[in-house]
């Protein structure tokens, strides 16, 4: 297998992440997570509304990963911008998790996704557009 063969596979596997979530998120609202119950139905309302727009910018995230899959070597400024994103999401859910405690396995594999695994996509896609250069 190629190092490009190899990327594009990374990304694709990757990309299950964000959408499959996205997607649950969208389709489910906070039931996705079996939250405790909301005080009010205006409170539920609000909370499924916020969810349900969070997990569509979580499906566009994995979309935009997903539309680097022909060429990702040249997708570099795209690549970077969305691994920013994911990057500060997860600084977000980092400071979550030290203010409030751990937020369960779900959440702490997204942790990993968002400061890991992404991080490490974006180098290895920059490694693969340097070499082509």
């Amino acid at each position: 297998m190629s190092p490009l063969s190899g990327l594009r596979l990374a990304i694709a596997l990757g990309g299950l992440v964000p959408v499959s979530a996205g997607l649950a998120g969208a389709l489910l609202g906070p039931a996705m997570l079996e939250p405790a119950s909301v005080a009010s139905p205006a409170a539920a309302a609000a909370a499924d509304s916020h969810f349900r727009y969070l997990s569509g910018l979580l499906l566009g995230l994995g979309l935009g990963f997903w539309s680097t899959l022909p060429d990702p070597a040249r997708h570099t400024a795209r690549f970077r911008l969305l691994t920013a994103v994911v990057v500060l999401g997860g600084l977000a859910r980092l400071l979550g998790l030290i203010l409030h405690g751990d937020p369960g396995g779900p959440m702490l594999a997204a942790l990993g996704m968002e400061l890991v695994v992404t991080p490490l996509l974006c180098l290895w896609q920059g490694r693969l557009a340097g070499a082509r250069a």
